[in-house]
């Protein structure tokens, strides 16, 4: 159990109702600003993100300079989900409900997830799913910034800063089996006026 390793109520939120309830309507906007956005698409062009790509828990927007060559997007609305131009294919699947992921072992070249690793209430569980579905090598790429819809984050999330939101992902990290050790960056310059963007991402072992 994810909750084992961490303090009582870490997971829990303030809003517990169901999120396919709260996702039910479309929010086609940008939950971070554009110096942000551009980040994380450096950041995909850099770690050379590409082949058949899965974009865990997306939206309508994946944030790459350079659409890989067969892009995957899991999230909560369909709508979102159709309007995403770079998106293969789409499925709406409820990972706090269900972390098992509908694939086969090794899919996947890559797994990105951006701004929304604060909203997993079981996220080693994910992050095991995704070390299934990830060909060795493959990097899971978690993106994160301050923004968040403060109601569905997790509390261990709320009460954290920016470098200790990377602790959480690290650990994240470090409790799957199947990983190698995690790197962290901020994408975005510390007195950035902006959104702040961190990153933190692990390669499959």
């Amino acid at each position: 159990m994810d909750s084992d390793r961490f303090p009582l109520g870490f997971f829990e939120r303030s809003d517990e109702s169901a999120d396919a309830t709260f996702y039910s309507w479309p929010r086609l906007v940008t939950h971070i600003d554009d110096d942000a956005i551009a980040a994380v698409g450096a950041l995909y062009e850099t770690l050379e993100i590409g082949g058949e790509v899965l974009d865990l828990m997306g939206s309508w927007v994946s944030h790459f300079r350079t659409p890989p060559a067969h892009l995957t997007v899991l999230g909560m609305s369909a709508e979102e989900l159709h309007a995403n131009s770079d998106a293969t294919a789409t499925i709406v699947h409820d990972l706090n409900a269900d972390p098992l992921l509908p694939f086969d072992d090794a899919s996947f070249d890559a797994v990105v997830c951006c701004v929304s690793v604060d909203y997993l209430t079981r996220p080693m569980e994910v992050f095991a799913e995704v070390a299934r579905v990830l060909r060795p090598g493959g990097p899971l790429v978690c993106t994160f910034s301050n923004r968040c819809f403060p109601t569905k984050a997790i509390r261990g999330w709320l009460f954290a800063g920016d470098e200790e939101r990377c602790d959480i992902v690290c650990r994240y990290f470090h409790f799957t089996p199947g990983f190698g050790e995690p790197h962290r960056e901020r994408r975005t310059p510390i007195h950035h006026p902006g959104d702040p963007m961190l990153a933190v991402w692990a390669y499959r072992t």
